[in-house]
């Protein structure tokens, strides 16, 4: 026998078992059971409906929430998230109905104070750099512009929050209590938010939208593009886009 040899013996034995209707129901269990743990404690799907959050989220766009941001997950295994300016946030409607989930940005934490001059907002006595949001100044809302305005009222304003302003408002600054947010729209011409209806509780936030899988194009927001020019041998053609906003799949939500 030469050096190197392997003798029929020293081979190991290959054992063929067949792939049957078990083995690929107990996969696919395996898949499901994984699947749901993930959607009942760490993820949920959500979609947007408004353009409230336009730019930076567009009406059709669907997403997958964080849910550890409420106290962890139901098991309690995992730490909850915690809660910054900047975030965005996914919560239950403060006002109207409980079931409807709202999505607006962390503006204030509590103890901060907060105001807004001709659409500015200044946290703490300075003026906030905001890339993410859109304004166009108007002489038609005072209210929103120059928030607090206690002089000035809209009929969209919550009786209850127009009554409750003078309790928080010091020094023309709204302070923000012990356990509460001041959130807003990055559309900040068409965002009903806590100018509107108040604080929002910790106990109504349920996560944060951390991803958005993918985006369905729909009519009503003041962001997308309705029809893209193209050219062809110099001459410029309309063309309706894809039903889809495929450049947004898997983008980050900031």
């Amino acid at each position: 026998m030469t050096e190197g040899q392997i003798t029929p013996t020293t081979m190991p034995t290959m054992h063929h078992h067949p792939v049957g209707l078990l083995p690929a129901v107990q996969s696919m269990l395996l898949v499901l059971i994984v699947s749901l743990f993930a959607m009942t404690f760490t993820v949920q799907p959500i979609r947007i409906p408004s353009s409230s959050m336009e730019p930076t989220l567009l009406v059709g766009d669907f997403m997958l929430m964080d849910k550890q941001t409420v106290d962890g997950n139901a098991a309690g295994l995992l730490p909850p998230v915690a809660i910054n300016r900047s975030d965005v946030v996914v919560f239950h409607d403060p006002v109207d109905d409980p079931n409807v989930h709202l999505v607006k940005r962390v503006i204030g934490i509590p103890g901060d104070k907060i105001h807004l001059r001709d659409g500015v907002v200044y946290l703490n006595g300075q003026p906030l750099k905001e890339s993410y949001a859109v304004y166009r100044q108007s002489v038609e809302n005072r209210y929103r512009d120059d928030f607090p305005d206690l002089n000035t009222m809209q009929t969209r304003v919550n009786p209850n929050w127009w009554i409750r302003l003078r309790t928080v408002v010091h020094d023309g600054e709204v302070t923000v209590p012990p356990d509460c947010y001041f959130v807003m729209g990055d559309n900040r011409n068409d965002s009903e938010d806590s100018r509107y209806w108040g604080f929002v509780p910790r106990a109504a936030i349920v996560g944060k939208p951390v991803l958005i899988y993918f985006s369905w194009r729909q009519s009503g927001g003041d962001f997308d593009d309705v029809h893209l020019p193209v050219h062809r041998d110099g001459d410029t053609a309309e063309v309706k886009p894809s039903f889809a906003r495929w450049e947004r799949t898997f983008r980050v939500v900031r």
